[in-house]
């Protein structure tokens, strides 16, 4: 049913009530499909998940366990990582490849050790267990993990609101005045889950940030920096070369992974900075760990030898995933638009739609959601302590399932949000 192009606030009551009553016939219809369908998490499908698998057999008995500067990838040694892969990530970072660390699967994990070592050994000052009422900028909606890590560890969080090309950054820079600020969290392409990329002007506000902490970082998970959607995607400005100009090359530091490129659960991370950043995180890791997977770091890199197989790689990607946003938007754009009651952001790539929905409803659009079957990130998760003062914002994530299926959630979720609406407004 495609809505009337009058808005709802422009409806008479009467015609709100038999609006509501075809909502709700509607909703009822759904309980008979029995349905079972997940959009709470960004995981690839089993498509994207095959597009991999020849890295199953890219390192074995027979053909070599060597890379190119014959290491025996099978032994102990080269804590961070080994040179193809550093290599790889330093052109997709911008950095050179002696300022990567190549790890594990995780970049999260990355991110929290790293955390963990500012608060027992500093990131460039005293620990920060020592800083009473310390704090972090959490830029928001955002990714919830990143906001549990720094809420594990204490830290009070500070919501900044994200506007059209990045995080406000008049507030940011006020923020930053105050010394027990010690970081800030960034998805700086297809932001989580807006898909914002920052524009030039942010990048370079960020490069330019005097803070009054000598150990302020800003924490670069460019989790997305290769995932286009359409086209050639979005452009980000290369934020370490902004710094090295602005003289704060050691306030970054850069993580991202192959995680939406091959296998989640079985890819490589890495976490890069200035030479002084790399330095001072390599002298605690050879206390951490003797080694990497190095034969995990081995069949990337020959299957990944380059950027230019990476991009091929990711337009594989898009090309699986691209109809699930479209059929999502599709959907939204026919029935909730012209309502007036609800708006989000088309992104040009990363893994989510962020869907805002009329204020005090959101909690009450996932729940009839979940009441006939479909799954949704729960509503505040991409607010710091779980918390959206707006109740209005939903991160909808559209990889995992088919089409088909993703088609048939986009309808529930539609009939959810204009049911939560009018149920309001009658």
């Amino acid at each position: 049913m495609v809505i009337d192009m009058k808005k709802y606030s422009e409806m008479s009551q009467c015609e709100l009530n038999a609006e509501f009553e075809s909502v709700k016939a509607q909703y009822e219809a759904l309980n008979s499909l029995q349905l079972s369908l997940d959009m709470s998490r960004g995981k690839p499908g089993s498509e994207n998940l095959d597009l991999s698998n020849s890295l199953l057999d890219l390192v074995n008995a027979d053909n070599g366990q060597k890379n190119i500067d014959n290491i025996d990838c099978r032994n102990y040694g080269f804590m961070d990582g080994i040179r193809e892969i550093k290599e790889l990530f330093g052109e997709i970072l911008g950095v050179p490849a002696t300022q990567v660390i190549a790890g594990g699967n995780s970049s999260l994990t990355m991110m929290f050790d790293t955390i963990a070592q500012g608060m027992t050994h500093g990131l460039g000052d005293k620990p920060w267990a020592m800083v009473e009422n310390r704090k972090f900028l959490c830029p928001a909606p955002g990714y919830d993990r990143h906001f549990g890590i720094t809420e594990y560890f204490g830290f009070e969080l500070i919501t900044i609101p994200m506007n059209s090309n990045g995080p406000d950054m008049d507030m940011v820079e006020e923020y930053v005045k105050d010394e027990s600020v010690k970081g800030i969290w960034c998805v700086p392409k297809y932001s989580n889950p807006d898909g914002i990329t920052y524009s030039d002007e942010v990048v370079k506000r960020f490069a330019g940030l005097k803070p009054a902490a000598k150990d302020f970082h800003i924490f670069w998970d460019n989790a997305y920096v290769v995932h286009d959607l359409y086209g050639e995607g979005d452009k980000l400005l290369n934020l370490y070369d902004e710094c090295v100009k602005c003289g704060s090359e050691d306030m970054p530091i850069m993580f991202a992974s192959t995680s939406k490129v091959t296998f989640p659960g079985a890819g490589v991370a890495v976490e890069a900075g200035s030479p002084n950043t790399i330095k001072m995180l390599k002298s605690r890791i050879k206390f951490q760990c003797i080694g990497p997977d190095k034969i995990n770091q081995l069949r990337h890199a020959r299957m990944l030898p380059n950027v230019d197989a990476v991009k091929a790689q990711m337009k594989k990607h898009a090309e699986i995933i691209r109809p699930k946003f479209d059929a999502v938007l599709c959907e939204l754009n026919q029935t909730v638009k012209d309502t007036g009651i609800a708006h989000w952001e088309t992104p040009k790539g990363g893994y989510f739609i962020s869907l805002y929905v009329m204020e005090n409803t959101a909690k009450r659009v996932e729940e009839l959601c979940k009441n006939v079957g479909l799954t949704l990130t729960p509503a505040g998760a991409s607010y710091p302590y779980g918390k959206d003062p707006s109740d209005s914002n939903l991160r909808i994530a559209p990889t995992l399932p088919s089409v088909d299926d993703i088609k048939t959630a986009a309808k529930v979720l539609s009939i959810a949000v204009r049911y939560a609406a009018l149920e309001k407004m009658v």
